[in-house]
């Protein structure tokens, strides 16, 4: 069906459906699987749903049972190999073979597809020099052209040249912007540096993704210089969309949205909603604010 077509059809609720992912297992609030919303057409995609089998019975609800038969997204974290499980990408990293990371991606890939998963929340592309954040095992180290060069091997092998085919899966770059040199190494906390450190460091891997053909990039939920990362317009409209020439889906972390208020970067939920999507953010990970 051509897609303006369909936009036309869709009332205003499901095309807020679409950019919404619903979050499970690991996200209490949400860890029931809503039946009843993908019957309404009101969720776009899902969140760690890992076997074939419970993701084809929700594709058949998806397509089959609501109103304009949209498919869902099924998305995970495939950070170092989903059943063959190979080293930490920080590992990899210290091998300084890009064509290694290419290949344990790809593995990744065909094995995510096999279960029922389009999407991977990977490459982690943060350049992070505290020791002490936890998270460094997820990224490529401290040097931005190895993290760069790393970062798009990553993409390669997850999505090879056919996104649509059997066995690769949607990419994601993250966590955008800056999230490895939050302050004291502890993970949520905030960030602060200036936007040379920003443009010199932080910035290359992503780059290096986009020209990749990365399909989405990630949102982080930090604030960078006071201003959190998923609300800030600035950082994803004018620097990512416009500067670096982003053309993807943009997602935001898990609860980023959400957290636009707890950051008290917004009123209520009506000011949190307008301002992640005024930001730029097309997709809500494992909150319904949109809703």
């Amino acid at each position: 069906m051509d897609i303006e077509k369909l936009l036309k059809q869709m009332t205003i609720e499901e095309k807020i459906g679409q950019l919404l992912q619903c979050g499970t297992s690991i996200y209490r609030d949400h860890e029931e699987i809503k039946w009843d919303m993908v019957r309404e057409g009101k969720i776009g995609a899902f969140l760690y749903i890992r076997d074939a089998e419970t993701a084809n019975k929700l594709q058949h609800v998806a397509v089959e049972e609501s109103r304009l038969g949209i498919p869902l997204i099924f998305g995970d974290d495939i950070i170092h190999g989903l059943y063959t499980i190979f080293p930490l990408p920080a590992a990899e990293a210290c091998s300084w073979e890009p064509e290694l990371a290419r290949r344990t991606a790809e593995v990744s890939a065909k094995e995510s597809r096999a279960s029922g998963i389009h999407w991977t929340f990977a490459p982690m592309v943060d350049v992070a020099r505290d020791a002490r954040w936890g998270r460094n095992t997820e990224g490529a180290g401290e040097d931005p052209y190895l993290a760069s060069e790393f970062a798009s091997a990553r993409v390669k092998g997850f999505q090879g040249d056919d996104i649509s085919s059997d066995d690769h899966v949607a990419a994601c770059a993250k966590h955008f912007a800056g999230y490895g040199a939050c302050i004291g190494g502890r993970d949520y906390n905030s960030v602060e540096m200036t936007n040379q450190t920003l443009y010199d460091i932080h910035l290359p891997p992503f780059k290096s993704a986009i020209n990749a053909g990365v399909a989405t990039v990630m949102s982080a939920f930090h604030d960078l210089n006071g201003i959190p990362c998923t609300g800030n317009k600035w950082l994803l409209t004018n620097v990512l969309r416009e500067e670096m020439e982003f053309k993807g889906m943009l997602v935001s972390d898990a609860g980023a949205v959400d957290q636009l208020q707890k950051h008290g970067f917004t009123k209520d939920e009506y000011d949190t909603a307008y301002k992640a999507m005024d930001a730029g953010v097309d997709m809500e990970m494992s909150s319904f604010t949109f809703n």
